[in-house]
């Protein structure tokens, strides 16, 4: 039996990780979450995709503003000293490198960093692929924030993607209800695993060969 965190101590796991300073986008769904367990007293940029800088966490209920909302269309706070922009300014911020790190979600990723995260090719999916796209190859570090298996027990983490493509080996690191995953040239190495999670039930989880934790 094997070890899972829960989503909401997964997003506080992916915040822990967030340096100071970085300018951040958090992607549609889970990563969101990440906002409401950044570190007291550091400062760390959030940027949506529509167009704001200064983003800060959910609202508490009953201080909701409606005009203000992620690209998500999920109600958000603006901190002291928020800019409001057009979303072609914002885009040109994450297609022009301005980004220290997002984070979003997938249907797979591959050991090589590829990344699959808007269409498993079912009928009913999103036409396009969107602003992940850019943010995927626009950010100097990509955090992938996911669960290891999908519902049906497939993995998560493969040797190649078998869904549409958001980008070529974009991903810097995994982040999974089991255990922090590295993208490194070797592959997938093991950063850290939670609760009784071995090295080898992973590996068989994974049909995959994963390198072992750093000492």
């Amino acid at each position: 039996m094997t070890t899972r965190i829960s989503r909401t101590a997964l997003a506080a796991r992916v915040a822990s990780d967030i340096p100071e300073g970085a300018v951040v986008n958090l992607g549609i769904g889970a990563p969101t979450l990440v906002a409401d367990y950044l570190p007291d007293g550091l400062e760390i940029v959030l940027h949506t995709e529509n167009g704001m800088l200064g983003m800060g966490p959910a609202p508490e209920r009953g201080q909701i503003d409606p005009d203000l909302i992620n690209a998500g269309k999920q109600p958000v706070t603006a901190l002291a000293g928020a800019a409001f922009f057009h979303h072609a300014d914002s885009f040109a911020m994450m297609r022009g490198g301005h980004l220290d790190v997002c984070v979003l979600g997938a249907f797979q990723v591959s050991e090589g960093g590829d990344l699959a995260n808007w269409s498993t090719g079912e009928a009913g999916a999103i036409p396009a692929v969107g602003g992940a796209m850019d943010l995927a190859i626009g950010a100097k570090d990509v955090y992938v924030m996911t669960d290891l298996l999908t519902k049906g027990g497939e993995p998560k983490l493969v040797a190649a993607c078998a869904y549409p493509l958001t980008g070529v080996g974009c991903v810097s690191r995994v982040y999974t209800d089991h255990g922090v995953f590295d993208v490194t040239a070797g592959g997938f190495r093991v950063r850290e695993l939670f609760g009784d999670n071995t090295h080898q039930q992973i590996e068989q989880l994974l049909g995959l060969t994963i390198l072992e934790q750093e000492a």
